[in-house]
């Protein structure tokens, strides 16, 4: 049987040599901004894939971790700076896409461990929940501490009527146009 997952140059050579369906997944239940809970290391059995991630089940109980458990299923995908994959969750994958997250500059991570809604309301919690429009903002890296800047692939702007319009990022703008509303 042909599984798309052993055939993923990104996670070839990952595999358990006796279970080639097992991989080792980085676990967690949020970054450091939102959970006091460390990621672990956990054994998981690949089961599909998803458009941009894979479901498996979790194949050990965690140490720490409360809110999941051996049997579970977790989504995950590889991510460029991390030895292992990362649980993802359909929040996260759903609005990764508007994002671009600029690589920590320490180790070269390149996902967040929480959606980028969920940061914003942590790290902005006292605006209210309509008033936050900067299009970026950073957020510590979940691996390291560093930090990754994190930036909104469009935001809302005031056209000449005075309508709210979605605008890509392109830098056509000058630099002080960025912040004109």
């Amino acid at each position: 049987m042909t599984t798309p997952w052993r055939e993923d140059p990104t996670l070839k050579g990952r595999f358990d040599p006796l279970y080639p369906d097992d991989l080792l997944v980085v676990v967690h239940e949020g970054g450091p901004q939102l959970s006091n809970r460390l990621p672990e290391i956990m054994w998981v059995r690949v089961l599909e894939k998803r458009r941009n991630s894979y479901l498996g089940t979790l194949l050990n109980h965690p140490h720490a971790l409360e809110t999941i458990d051996q049997g579970d299923y977790i989504s995950f995908m590889m991510a460029a700076g991390s030895r292992h994959p990362i649980r993802v969750t359909d929040k996260y994958l759903e609005e990764r896409t508007g994002w671009d997250v600029k690589p920590c500059a320490q180790c070269g991570m390149s996902e967040l461990f929480d959606p980028p809604s969920e940061l914003i309301h942590e790290i902005f919690n006292e605006l209210p929940a309509n008033a936050w429009a900067l299009g970026w903002f950073t957020s510590f890296c979940p691996v390291c501490g560093g930090f990754q800047v994190v930036s909104s692939k469009k935001i809302s702007v005031v056209d000449e009527a005075g309508s709210k319009k979605p605008e890509k990022l392109t830098g056509r703008r000058k630099w002080w146009q960025f912040w004109k509303r």
